[in-house]
């Protein structure tokens, strides 16, 4: 139920009744004859947990705080615009101020070495974010990755982009997300070789510990590249699955893995997909295809 509070203090310039405030859509409007005064208002009183929702509730307090911004969000700023609390613009001496203000203050939080790198860096995660389709959950992770690598000084004499690349590969790994070397190498324009150096350096330097990659979640991204139907796409899960109970699959690239389970399938359903396709759609060639394909039809016995 909605709670209104009267306000002694407004009176309706239409028939000179008293206005309710409703204290959940923060309108106000007239007693009498329902005349609208305000649309929203802004409360400005302290917070006041009431509940465990109004708790939670935290839509007039800013943004959030992230790992993905070189400041995490707490930094202020100065306004741009050239006007008091009233709205009366500034005299030409206040506005020579505020310019200078400006300027000091934006020159303040970026005075560390450390700050300019980490803006850097998360100007080009949050490019990776999109070419790569990442997770708020990969992104804060590989933020939090990087800031330890910068903190024990591992990206001194190193690329900030190689760095960052090893940091959201490693990210990817932890919450199982399928993305390989050569997507992060090719989303960065890094080189493969420089990328799988930086990542085994954080792996042992920040102590880590990767999850293997299942081969059952690399099916789904072959083949949507591929365009093959949902049963062909069961049936090869039914093939990895199989394939992890016997232990086939230990020690066995899961690209690889899933990609010749897909073939299988769509040998048995008749789909005109070839050995070079799925090859290119995985990111390995088809000669690791046709031996893990012949492999799984005698080990299956398929």
């Amino acid at each position: 139920m909605v709670s209104h509070t009267l306000n002694p203090e407004g009176i309706c310039r239409r028939c000179k009744g008293m206005t309710i405030t409703d204290a959940v859509t923060g309108e106000r409007f007239c007693r009498s004859c329902g005349f609208v005064i305000e649309e929203q208002i802004q409360e400005s009183g302290p917070e006041r947990n009431i509940t465990k929702d109004d708790r939670d509730d935290k839509t007039r307090v800013g943004m959030p705080t992230s790992l993905a911004i070189h400041d995490m969000g707490l930094a202020t700023t100065i306004g741009a615009a050239d006007r008091d609390a009233t709205g009366k613009p500034l005299s030409s001496h206040a506005k020579h101020e505020m310019k200078r203000l400006r300027t000091w203050d934006s020159r303040s939080q970026m005075s560390e070495q450390s700050d300019r790198n980490l803006r850097h860096a998360f100007t080009q995660l949050d490019k990776l974010k999109d070419k790569l389709t990442l997770s708020g959950a990969v992104v804060e992770k590989a933020a939090y990755f990087y800031r330890k690598a910068l903190l024990k000084s591992l990206v001194r004499g190193r690329s900030i982009e190689g760095v960052l690349a090893a940091a959201v590969y490693a990210a990817c790994r932890d919450v199982e997300m399928p993305r390989t070397l050569d997507d992060v190498a090719k989303a960065i324009n890094i080189k493969r070789k420089d990328l799988t150096k930086n990542y085994r350096m954080l792996v042992n330097e920040l102590e880590l510990k990767m999850p293997v990659v299942n081969s059952i979640t690399c099916i789904s991204k072959i083949a949507n590249k591929l365009g093959v139907n949902e049963k062909v796409k069961r049936y090869a899960l039914e093939i990895l699955k199989n394939a992890n109970d016997q232990r086939i699959t230990a020690g066995k690239d899961p690209m690889g893995m899933a990609a010749s389970a897909l073939y299988i399938s769509c040998v048995k359903y008749d789909v005109d997909v070839s050995q070079k396709d799925i090859a290119m759609a995985a990111g390995v060639t088809e000669v690791t295809i046709r031996n893990r394909y012949k492999d799984m039809r005698k080990l299956l016995d398929l």
